[in-house]
């Protein structure tokens, strides 16, 4: 366990079946691509980046207890982090302290709500949970890594130079699970279920539903008892509620936004977490095909052109209409979502709205 120097785990005695092959040819794939990510090493390697993790258990890992209602909160105790979540296509990196985190008593539900770190976790999907201790050029890297049974990572705590040290060493020794092995069995996900025909949807009545929405929470329900996926319905729900937008508008929004110095919600998320950044962004950079925010507290990283639909999407509240931009990609799987900032119970921003109604769509969707 020398990477962690913790001495505590040694009192624990764990059962360490190492995956030597796996770990092997990492290693050996590290020295000719020093600069690999671990998530893009698994997949040259074949295997999930759970897996790929487990293979460093008893080297600079270690195999953490999936105590979620008792290992969140905990989370508060080493100060500063940065928190990451991602999907295919969209990378979000929050700085702040992990607080007000919530477990709902089912043990499938979990919020932090506060200012600088806003999550919503799913986590009946969380499956295995890692402590890493990674040696690299910039320094010592340490965070903690949470993946679900397909082992996909669905959420990361990193420590950073303001972290509490000696609370993630107490951290360590209080979660640290009896048995620390280095190979991880894993599960194929589910097929999702295929989109049925446009003319299988009853859409006068979706969109009833629709007109009747009281919270933008309430428009999952609204798909499943349409029978719809999201970009199915945003098709079919006419131009008063769905407008596509060119892809390419995007970056422009962030761009004016930044110029406007407006506060925006920034949502990207997986199944299983979704991570919200709330405030102004600044610092925008192209890399490649990759958009990025590159502020202090907040990083957003999106691969601008994996990006297939951009929609305009407006849902009436009791609070009033609330748009949002939502983008796609290829598969109809969300990559990130926009919104102006604001409170329940508040009206929607007007600088927000009149923004986001500024970009002429590219068709209408008709009734």
């Amino acid at each position: 366990m020398s990477t962690l120097s913790l001495d505590s785990t040694q009192s624990v005695n764990p059962m360490i079946a190492h995956g030597n092959d796996l770990y092997l040819a990492w290693q050996v794939l590290r020295s000719e691509q020093p600069r690999l990510r671990a998530r893009d090493a698994a997949a040259q390697l074949s295997v999930s980046e759970a897996e790929l993790l487990a293979s460093r258990v008893g080297e600079d890992a270690l195999l953490l207890r999936a105590d979620w209602s008792a290992l969140l909160p905990a989370l508060v105790t080493l100060g500063e982090v940065m928190v990451l979540t991602r999907n295919e296509h969209c990378v979000h990196e929050r700085h702040g302290v992990y607080r007000d985190t919530t477990v709902m008593a089912n043990g499938k539900m979990g919020l932090v709500v506060s200012a600088d770190i806003d999550l919503r976790l799913f986590l009946s999907g969380w499956h295995s949970a890692f402590a890493l201790t990674d040696e690299t050029k910039r320094g010592t890297q340490r965070s903690l890594q949470f993946f679900d049974e397909q082992g996909t990572a669905v959420h990361k705590v990193f420590l950073t130079e303001s972290s509490d040290l000696a609370a993630w060493e107490a951290l360590l020794k209080d979660f640290i699970a009896t048995e620390q092995r280095s190979t991880l069995n894993t599960v194929a996900a589910l097929e999702k279920p295929a989109e049925l025909a446009d003319s299988d949807i009853d859409v006068q009545s979706m969109r009833a539903r629709w007109a009747r929405l009281k919270d933008t929470h309430h428009f999952f329900a609204l798909l499943k008892k349409a029978h719809t996926t999201r970009t199915q319905a945003l098709r079919l729900a006419g131009a008063e509620w769905a407008q596509l937008l060119p892809s390419a508008a995007l970056p422009q929004l962030f761009a004016q936004a930044s110029e406007q110095q407006l506060p925006i919600m920034v949502f990207v998320g997986n199944q299983h977490c979704v991570q919200i950044h709330s405030g102004t962004v600044t610092h925008l950079r192209w890399a490649g095909d990759w958009f990025n925010v590159l502020d202090p507290e907040f990083n957003l990283h999106l691969k601008a052109n994996a990006i297939t639909q951009l929609w305009r999407v407006r849902k009436p509240t009791t609070d009033g209409v609330i748009t949002s931009w939502e983008a796609y990609d290829a598969m109809g799987e969300l990559i990130v979502q926009l919104y102006g900032v604001r409170k329940p119970g508040i009206p929607e921003c007007e600088q927000w709205r009149a923004l986001a109604e500024s970009f002429a769509p590219l068709m209408a969707v008709e009734a």
